[in-house]
């Protein structure tokens, strides 16, 4: 309790009341960022692309794309540690860049969250028809089925906080299962193959115009959409005890867990392969499931769907939780129209407004589903989005940084001197990144797409940026900010006395 009060009274500094409830451990909130980044959602995203673009040599990818988000991830832990409040990124581009710039990447965050929740309802939605038929699956039975998903996560967050915790708890147990033992159990007694395999493209790099390099970038413009989601942790500061403490912690421990359990499974599934030339060529259709079935035998095919379906929905149920989250600091701030019914919080002490509206966008966003280009379209742009804002924060953060604006020995979780280079680092490989997703490939857009597919990250963030820059002109969000939450220069003051460097 006494800790509750102390957070309390912290975040009435930055001039907000205590709403939420504060009864998430970092335990919790580790499980939070474990479900929404999510290795078997990660892995299923990437592995077929992975195959055809890159052949085996895929994993390398993956590798690359690990520790240039580290790189980001540890700027995250930095910033959230210092400013542990319920809007993350929207929060901190407003105090240290200022509060159009803050609205202006708030906005976009919004955006591609909710395409994220649509994007991972589209996919689950395909291993809940395929837990009752193997038939071919038609749009709109694809459509209805993601509305299953987003239906369970909204009512789940419903519910309350606790009944989230246990459901993320199932999440975690089941990515353990799916990913951790079957591949320790692949890797023992179901390998075909050596590892120097995983050096070989088996002639992938011909999608690409013979060009390895080509190939292997191209992949890593793929590979990154296994690293989103971590961020999530830093959603719920105000529902979290001891939040500068804790929150930094959860999320560098989910994210590097989930990596570790992302390259096992990578390997273990590539050396699994029987024919991995099959997955390569696109006649593997489902790498993951072809070596697991096929090296546990036809009796494990049910018993694994069931697996990755729980994975799934604890991933779509812990989007839904932060996004709601997101929405309501920027309600609370009355920064989008509806303000003061999207900053209602409930009885159980959740922003229940917030969570079904952004909900039903979500499944708005499925009714794109009946066109499979136009899904194509959202999931290329629910990647992008998310590496434009990375990039806008690291680059935020490195500005304030050298600027002066923000001293990030205020914070529990401090990197000292290695801080700047690291930030330096991450605006690089931001920089490389998200041009590369946004650059336009006719091997990334579907095989009868147009050109707006290929174009799509570039059109669909361009749209909203445009969008953006208007409303920021003609309804002024940032002149509505009451004078408690205006962004305020650091003093000495606020700067805290130090503590031991937490460990990892």
């Amino acid at each position: 309790m006494e800790h509750n009060r102390a957070d309390a009274g912290d975040l009435a500094e930055y001039g907000y009341e205590q709403e939420l409830k504060r009864t998430l451990s970092a335990w919790a909130v580790f499980a939070l960022g474990f479900a929404t980044i999510s290795p078997v959602v990660g892995i299923y995203a990437v592995v077929q692309l992975g195959f055809v673009l890159a052949g085996p040599a895929w994993i390398w990818a993956v590798v690359v794309a690990f520790l240039g988000q580290l790189l980001v991830a540890t700027v995250y832990a930095e910033l959230s540690s210092q400013f542990p409040i319920t809007g993350g990124v929207y929060q901190w581009v407003r105090r240290l860049g200022g509060p159009r710039l803050g609205w202006l990447v708030g906005w976009v965050y919004l955006a591609s969250a909710v395409a994220s929740l649509t994007t991972v309802a589209y996919l689950g939605s395909s291993w809940l028809h395929m837990l009752f038929s193997y038939s071919a699956l038609s749009p709109a039975t694809h459509v209805l089925l993601g509305a299953v998903f987003i239906a369970v996560a909204l009512g789940i967050n419903l519910l309350g906080v606790n009944p989230v915790k246990h459901f993320l708890n199932a999440g975690i147990v089941a990515e353990g299962i799916a990913s951790i033992a079957v591949s320790v159990f692949l890797l023992l007694f179901a390998r075909h193959h050596g590892f120097n395999i995983l050096f070989d493209t088996l002639g992938a790099h011909a999608a690409s115009g013979g060009s390895v390099t080509a190939g292997f970038v191209t992949c890593l413009a793929v590979a990154g959409w296994a690293f989103l989601g971590f961020d999530s942790t830093t959603q719920v500061a105000e529902e979290t005890e001891q939040p500068r403490r804790s929150v930094p912690r959860a999320l560098l421990r989910s994210y590097v867990f989930v990596a570790f359990t992302v390259l096992l499974t990578s390997i273990a599934v590539t050396l699994a392969l029987r024919r991995p030339q099959d997955a390569v060529s696109g006649k593997t259709a489902d790498p993951v499931f072809d070596a697991v079935t096929q090296s546990l035998g036809g009796w494990s095919e049910k018993p694994f769907i069931v697996v990755v379906l729980i994975a799934f929905f604890a991933c779509a149920i812990s989007i839904q939780t932060y996004i709601g989250r997101a929405v309501y600091a920027f309600a609370r701030d009355r920064q989008l129209p509806f303000s003061a019914q999207l900053a209602k919080v409930g009885e159980r002490q959740i922003p229940w407004v917030s969570l079904t509206v952004t909900a039903v966008l979500a499944g708005l966003g499925l009714l794109l589903g009946l066109n499979g280009n136009a899904a194509a379209t959202l999931i290329s742009f629910g990647s992008g989005g998310f590496y434009f804002i990375f990039l806008a924060v690291a680059l935020v953060a490195l500005s304030a940084r050298l600027g002066g604006r923000w001293n990030p020995s205020a914070g529990e979780f401090r990197l000292g001197r290695a801080g700047l280079a690291i930030n330096v680092l991450a605006v690089v490989w931001l920089l490389f990144e998200a041009v590369n997703i946004a650059w336009p490939r006719a091997e990334l857009a579907p095989p009868s797409g147009s050109w707006i597919q290929v174009w799509a990250v570039v059109l669909v963030f361009s749209a909203l940026l445009v969008l953006g820059l208007v409303y920021i002109a003609l309804a002024k969000p940032h002149t509505r900010l009451s004078p408690t939450c205006r962004p305020k220069k650091l003093r000495l003051s606020d700067v805290r006395t130090p503590l031991p460097r937490p460990r990892l």
